[in-house]
C-alpha cells in the first residue's frame, strides 16, 4: 500500500479536558492533522470514520477510561496496529504497566514535552 506524496498522518487525541487537546493540536498541528474527541463512544466513532495514523489516549475519563478504550481498539481486528499512546498525568509503575497491558504502543505522562511528544509520534508512525 503506497501513501501518497501529500498524504498528512491524522493524529486522534481522546482527552475530557479541552486545555490538553488544545495543547496536543499546538504539539502537533504544524505536522499532522489532529482530531480531537472527549470520550470514548465519539473516538471510537472517528477512528472508524477517519483514517487515523495514531491514537493519543488519557487514562482518566468520565464514563469509558482509556485504558478500556485501548483493550476496546486493541480488540477491532482492522485496528490490532494502530499505534496508541497513552498519554495521561497517572505517571506510577503500576500505571504504565497497566498501559503496556492494555495494549498502549507508548505511554507518556502530562505534562508532556511537545518535542517529546512529537518525537514519539513520528517513531510509532515509522513503525508502521
Amino acid at each position: 500500500m503506497s501513501v501518497p506524496q501529500d498524504y498528512i498522518p491524522t493524529i486522534l487525541a481522546v482527552d475530557d479536558s479541552t486545555v490538553m487537546q488544545g495543547l496536543v493540536q499546538q504539539a502537533l498541528g504544524k505536522e499532522y492533522r489532529v482530531l480531537v474527541a472527549d470520550n470514548a463512544v465519539d473516538a471510537l466513532s472517528m477512528i472508524y470514520h477517519e483514517r487515523v495514523s495514531v491514537l493519543l489516549l488519557d487514562v482518566a475519563m468520565p464514563g469509558i477510561d482509556g485504558l478500556e478504550l485501548c483493550r476496546t481498539v486493541r480488540s477491532i481486528p482492522q485496528f490490532q496496529n494502530l499505534p496508541i499512546i497513552m498519554l495521561t498525568a497517572r505517571d506510577g509503575a503500576f500505571d504504565k504497566v497497566q498501559g503496556r497491558l492494555a495494549g498502549a504502543t507508548e505511554y507518556l505522562t502530562k505534562p508532556f514535552d511537545a518535542q517529546r511528544l512529537s518525537q514519539v509520534v513520528g517513531q510509532v508512525l515509522q513503525l508502521n
